[in-house]
Order: C-alpha cells, then structure tokens, then sequence
C-alpha cells in the first residue's frame, strides 16, 4: 500500500477513505502478510491501477469483478483484464466469445483490457488484492467498504453510467445503485459454471453503447 498510483481525480474524492480506521487496518494486514512472506497479488503500485487508468469525470461504465486473479503474472488491477502473454482465464475467453457473438469483434492476441480503461471503462473488483493460489484470500479485510464508497459515489455524483453486474456477488453489491439515473445490466457471470445459464446472448456490449449513444456520448470501441 506504500506506492499508491491514482489519478488526482479519485484522489480528490477518496481522500477520505485513506484516514479512515478499516483503512489503517487493510494496510496492517496487507503488511503483515508481506512479511509472513506471502505472495500477493497484483503488486503494490498496481492495485489502485483502475482509478488512475479511468479518471472520476471520464467514467462511462463500471465493470464490476469480485476479487484478483491469483495466479502469476495474472493480476495487475483491472477486473476480468490480464498482462500481455498471459494464457486468457476461462471467464475471459467467455467475455471475448459473447463479445465475437454480440458485436463480431474478433478474439485478441492479448487479455490486457487497457483499452477498455482507457476508454472510461471503470474495471473495478470489489476486493482489490489477493494472496497467491488463494481466491478471496482477502474478502472481508476491508476492501468492500472502499469500493462500496466508490460505487456509491459514482452513483451519487454522476448520471447516465452503465453499470454491468455479472453474477449474484456483483448484483448484491450494486442493488442500491439508482436505475433511474443510471442503466443497470445484469446477467450470471461468465465463468463457464454459469456462462451457459444466460450470460451467453445477453449482448452487454451492444446494450452499454446504445444506452451511450442515446445519451449523446461516444460508444465504446471494444476492439483490442
């Protein structure tokens, strides 16, 4: 947690959360760890990589993940997104797949979802670190009440975002999110365990840049 990377926009917005005491005890833990020698994942300058990838005002739509991936070279801050060379895990090739199916954009050479961020694609996990080989190593530490608070204030503070629950963890941390103010796109989760029970069909893709365009903002180009 030494080397935080965030865009001055979030900063501004999150600063409080950087005082508060679950914050101080996140970082006890995080450190802890550390020094138990335990491999965490993605590393330290990388974990607030969402937020400085996707300024506050840029923000279009929220892709809402749970946790990192926690094998190596996997992780580096973005939910659903790997390095390059990186095999694609089984939930992203199933993204790729209903993306080829929805819009025809074919499958990319690389997992790295950069383009997407950079677009104004908030690529947010619920938890923002994990211990290798662990999954949800590090629920319940602390980290759901930051992104709780970063949800709430996007929902708050802006209008017209694209919010995509994929799978129930997701849908129950967005349930308050207001569906007035903002379109909320829900399906089972691309994990193949689920995939086949209505993720696949659902065409997000096309639904987020048609609700855009409707709103007079720039679709997303998904291509990578």
């Amino acid at each position: 947690m030494a080397e935080i990377k965030i865009h001055p926009s979030w900063k501004d917005k999150l600063e409080p959360e950087f005082t508060k005491p679950y914050m101080a005890h996140l970082r006890q833990f995080l450190v802890q760890e550390k020094q138990k020698g335990k491999v965490i994942f993605p590393r330290g300058d990388q974990i607030f990589a969402a937020f400085d990838m996707t300024p506050f005002d840029q923000v279009k739509v929220v892709i809402l993940g749970q946790d990192p991936y926690h094998g190596p070279g996997q992780a580096h801050g973005l939910c659903f997104s790997v390095q390059d060379g990186v095999m694609f895990p089984p939930s992203l090739k199933n993204i790729f797949k209903e993306l080829k199916s929805d819009l025809g954009v074919g499958s990319p050479e690389s997992g790295r979802l950069s383009r997407w961020a950079e677009q104004g694609v908030l690529l947010l996990n619920s938890v923002l670190s994990v211990e290798q080989g662990l999954a949800a190593s590090h629920q319940g530490k602390g980290w759901e009440e930051f992104t709780d608070n970063v949800i709430r204030r996007l929902n708050d503070e802006k209008e017209g975002l694209v919010f995509v629950l994929w799978g129930s963890y997701a849908q129950k941390k967005g349930a308050f999110i207001d569906r007035k103010k903002h379109l909320v796109i829900e399906s089972p989760h691309p994990s193949p365990l689920s995939a086949h029970r209505g993720f696949f069909g659902t065409k997000p893709f096309s639904r987020i840049n048609g609700y855009l365009e409707s709103r007079g903002k720039n679709p997303i180009d998904w291509s990578l």
